[in-house]
């Protein structure tokens, strides 16, 4: 069996400079600059942003949908990271949640559609 190695999340944007300026001001990533693209590294990941060229291009879907859904960051003290987040301005579709013993969730709304999951797990 071939081996596979994770290598980037392709977001496509309307406006890549706002898009790519949400996650330099609510994650502090930097930000590296091409004339296809933006590029940056959140969570070990590389992530690039592209200008939308099509002339039709469909809208986000809502959550729940099926095919990849949400981008999931694990954190430490996820009421603390929330308030912070808050704090920059950022909304939240989920407030910070238990869902089962020793996970509580939250999710956030990111430029272009994209729903972000914040993940806290405490230890075993």
């Amino acid at each position: 069996m071939a081996s596979f190695t994770f290598d980037h999340i392709h977001l496509r944007s309307p406006d890549p400079e706002a898009t790519a300026a949400f996650y330099e001001r609510v994650f502090g990533v930097e930000l590296r600059r091409s004339p296809q693209r933006i590029d940056f590294t959140l969570g070990g990941q590389a992530i690039f942003v592209s200008p939308i060229t099509e002339p039709t291009t469909g809208e986000a879907p809502t959550a729940p949908y099926r095919g990849l859904e949400h981008i999931g960051l694990a954190v430490q003290d996820i009421d603390g990271v929330v308030a912070a987040l808050k704090a920059k301005g950022v909304a939240f579709t989920m407030e910070p949640t238990t869902i089962r013993p020793g996970v509580r969730i939250a999710f956030l709304r990111a430029p272009d559609g994209v729903s972000i999951e914040l993940l806290e797990r405490s230890p075993a």
